[in-house]
């Protein structure tokens, strides 16, 4: 866990990432249901979709770690 961030810390972060992830998802969904024709924006909106997930992964890293079987 990164220094100075408590457990609780974590997860109200790790909450609300999976929050916007699901907003970026909507609106991902949305334009493409519309038929928008702005493919860099989806494109962006799909970039930052993906950072978010690497960022919820790697919070989840802390929180649950590995068990040794």
């Amino acid at each position: 866990m990164p220094p100075g961030v408590t457990e609780e810390e974590m997860r109200k972060r790790l909450a609300a990432l999976k929050v916007d992830h699901r907003d970026l998802d909507a609106a991902i969904d949305a334009l493409e249901a519309a038929g928008s024709t702005d493919q860099l924006q989806i494109a962006r909106l799909k970039k930052r979709k993906l950072l978010l997930k690497d960022q919820i992964a790697q919070i989840e890293d802390y929180l649950i770690p590995d068990i040794i079987a």
